[in-house]
C-alpha cells in the first residue's frame, strides 16, 4: 500500500472513532481551495464524509482570483488561501466569522523538471540558462508566483529570465506546464510534486527560505457561513493534531 493512502485510511479510522461533529442531518460547505492544496483538500473531503456526514464541494484556484470572486458574491464558505494577506483583508473588510482565521500551512516553494537530472539540487540551472521556458504563476494572483519572482530577484536573474517566463494563472496550471513539457522546467509547491514524501517524478531543487518570505496559508470561514455545522466540522477537521501531520506529510510546515 502507498506510503500517503496508508496515512489517510490510518487518520480517516482514527478519527471516526471520535468524530469531530455529532450531525443530525448532512450539510454541504463550498470550499475555495488554493490549488497547491488540492490533493490534502480531496483527500480531507473524504474524511469529513466519513467522519460526519458532511458534504465538502471544492473549487481550485488562484488566491488573488478567489478573493475578487468572494468579492463580488460568490458562494463560498471558506478560503483556504495560499497568503494570509487575503483573509487578513477579508477579517479587516468583516467578510469573516469573527476568530476563524487561523495558519493551517506554510508551504514551501521548488524548482522542479519533469526530466530526471535536469534541475540540480542548488539551482545552478537558472544561472546557466540552457533551457527555453520557465514556468511561474501569476504573481498578482498566486502567491507561489510572488515567491517566485523574488528568488530571481534575490539571485540577480530578473532580466536574464524574463524572456523565458511562462505564467500560469495558479500554480495549477504552472505544474501541468512543466508536466507536459510546455516549460522545461519552472517554480511549484512541494506539495505537487511528492508523492509518499518522495519526489514522483523528475528533478528538483528545493528553494531555500531565505530566498522568499515565508508563504503562510490562512484558512477563514466567510460570514454567509456564520451557523453552518459542515463548514465548522471543516475547520475542527483541519484544527486536529493528527490532520497537522497528515499535511506535513505533503511536504508543508505546519505550526
Amino acid at each position: 500500500m502507498r506510503p500517503r493512502l496508508r496515512r489517510l485510511l490510518t487518520l480517516s479510522a482514527a478519527l471516526a472513532f471520535t468524530a469531530i461533529t455529532s450531525v443530525s442531518h448532512a450539510e454541504t460547505v463550498q470550499v475555495a481551495v488554493a490549488a497547491n492544496f488540492t490533493a490534502p483538500a480531496k483527500a480531507l473531503a473524504e474524511i469529513l464524509a466519513k467522519t460526519t456526514g458532511h458534504e465538502a464541494k471544492l473549487s481550485f484556484g488562484a488566491t488573488g482570483a478567489f478573493y475578487t470572486q468572494i468579492k463580488n458574491g460568490a458562494p463560498f464558505d471558506i478560503l483556504l488561501a495560499a497568503d494570509d494577506e487575503r483573509p487578513a483583508k477579508l477579517e479587516e473588510e468583516g467578510g469573516i466569522v469573527p476568530g476563524s482565521r487561523f495558519t493551517y500551512a506554510i508551504g514551501q516553494l521548488v524548482l522542479w523538471s519533469a526530466k530526471p537530472g535536469f534541475v540540480d539540487d542548488q539551482g545552478a540551472i537558472l544561472k546557466g540558462g540552457q533551457f527555453n521556458k520557465i514556468a511561474i504563476a501569476n504573481p498578482k494572483l498566486a502567491p507561489y508566483g510572488a515567491a517566485a519572482i523574488e528568488v530571481m530577484e534575490k539571485l540577480g536573474l530578473t532580466a536574464a529570465l524574463q524572456p523565458k517566463l511562462v505564467t500560469g494563472e495558479s500554480i495549477g496550471q504552472t505544474y501541468n506546464f512543466i508536466s507536459t513539457g510546455n516549460a522545461e522546467l519552472g517554480f511549484v509547491a512541494l506539495a505537487q510534486v511528492l508523492d509518499g514524501g518522495k519526489l514522483k517524478n523528475g528533478s528538483m531543487w528545493v528553494v531555500p527560505a531565505k530566498y522568499h518570505a515565508p508563504i503562510v496559508q490562512d484558512a477563514v470561514i466567510l460570514k454567509r457561513a456564520a451557523g453552518n455545522p459542515a463548514a465548522k466540522a471543516w475547520m475542527d477537521l483541519m484544527r486536529s493534531p493528527r490532520t497537522k501531520d497528515f499535511i506535513r506529510s505533503y511536504g508543508y510546515e505546519v505550526k
